[in-house]
Order: structure tokens, then C-alpha cells, then sequence
């Protein structure tokens, strides 16, 4: 690939993890509002240890297992094969608050790729089987962007808000959020090394307490986020 070709995919990239994309991400906080309710975590060390758990026995192990086959099912244009993968990732999500942001980051960034005439996200705006991680590997594989890059950045994007939801909910300071998003961005590349030697047969959630969490936090009497 051309350098310049190399540069504008890399900044596509960076523009599809950017807080200024209007997905609506923040919105959420994928149970982590509960398990500080819950008293599960209180401060930098149990936030830190949430994150990276859910991380390394969640999103590595499912979002981007599917993720990787999506990127490489859109490479190949096989858009009946990513749609299937798509289907897959919300039939396993385990709350249908979780299964309704899938649904709700899908479709949103799908209306934003159409709005860059990314025309192949346009049935996907209203598809109760979009999901983001669907819409995100369809972007980056139209923009020739490598799918471990795209890994990689899927995963700091997750980590990122979730450490940004953590703030909004307890008192720790922007110092701590910074010290937790330098020790997560150091797992990441082996996260998304061991997600791509996964087997399909093996690709699930090991984490039982965010499903539970997720659940509860839709009856939560008082929410920050939404569910």
C-alpha cells in the first residue's frame, strides 16, 4: 500500500475510535454502573481489575473473535457471512440491555457510514441484527485497514469508555483514569493476538458478573446511564 494511502486509512481509523463520533457510546456503561452500586468496585485498583477481567474473559474471547471474522468476511465480500457473524455476537450477549446497545451503536454508526457513502451500511440502518462491531469492521475493511489494527483499536475504544464511565461514577481524577487507560493499553496487543487464534467452537463469555450486572442495572432505581 502507498504511504499515503497508508496515512489516510490509519486517520479513517483513528476517526472511527474518535469520542467525537456520534454513536452515542457514552450513554452506556455495559454494567459497570451496578457493580459500583453493588460496592463490587470502589477505587482505581477495582476499577482497573473490572475492566481488564471483562476485557480479557469478554470482549477478547467474543466481540473480537466475531470482530476479526467480520473484517475478513467484508475483505471478501461475503456480506451473507458477516451478517451471520453479526446475528451471532447479539444472540450472545447475555442481558437485552447489552443486546440493545449492540443494536443501538450499530445502527448508529451504519447512519454515519452512509453519510460518508459507505452505501452497503444502509440496510443495516434498521436490521434488528446490526451490530457495532458489524458496522466497525465493514468501515475499516472498506478503508483497507488491517484487521489487527482494527482489533486493536476496537478494544482501546471499549476500554477507553469504559474508564471514562468509571470516572463520571466515582471520585478518582483524571490522573488515575490516565494511569488505568497506560496499564490496559499494554494488555491490548496480546488480547487481540490470543482472540485470533481462537476456533469458532471457542468463542464465548467467560464473565458471568457484567451479564448479571447488565441485568440488574435495568431495574436500577437510580441510573446515570442509560439502559
Amino acid at each position: 500500500m502507498p504511504e499515503h494511502t497508508h496515512s489516510i486509512s490509519m486517520l479513517r481509523l483513528y476517526q472511527l475510535v474518535s469520542p467525537a463520533l456520534p454513536v452515542g457510546a457514552y450513554n452506556f456503561s455495559q454494567g459497570l454502573e451496578y457493580a459500583v452500586h453493588a460496592g463490587w468496585v470502589s477505587d482505581e485498583a477495582s476499577v482497573l481489575q473490572w475492566i481488564s477481567g471483562v476485557a480479557e474473559n469478554s470482549i477478547a474471547t467474543l466481540d473480537v473473535c466475531l470482530l476479526l471474522r467480520m473484517h475478513a468476511a467484508w475483505s471478501d465480500e461475503d456480506e451473507v457471512l458477516a451478517r451471520r457473524w453479526s446475528a451471532y455476537l447479539l444472540a450472545s450477549r447475555e442481558s437485552e440491555e447489552l443486546r440493545a446497545e449492540e443494536r443501538h451503536l450499530g445502527r448508529s454508526l451504519a447512519k454515519i457510514l452512509m453519510s460518508l457513502e459507505l452505501t452497503q451500511a444502509g440496510s443495516f440502518i434498521k436490521d434488528t441484527n446490526t451490530s457495532y462491531a458489524c458496522m466497525f469492521a465493514l468501515a475499516s475493511s472498506h478503508w483497507k485497514i488491517d484487521g489487527i489494527q482494527t482489533a486493536n483499536a476496537y478494544v482501546w475504544a471499549w476500554c477507553e469508555n469504559q474508564v471514562l464511565a468509571a470516572l463520571k461514577l466515582l471520585a478518582i481524577g483524571q490522573t488515575a483514569g490516565q494511569r488505568m487507560l497506560d496499564a490496559l493499553l499494554q494488555r491490548i496487543p496480546a488480547l487481540v493476538q490470543h482472540a485470533s487464534t481462537i476456533a469458532d467452537e471457542d468463542i464465548g463469555v467467560a464473565a458471568p458478573r457484567i451479564g448479571m450486572a447488565s441485568a440488574w442495572h435495568e431495574t436500577q432505581y437510580s441510573r446515570l446511564f442509560r439502559s
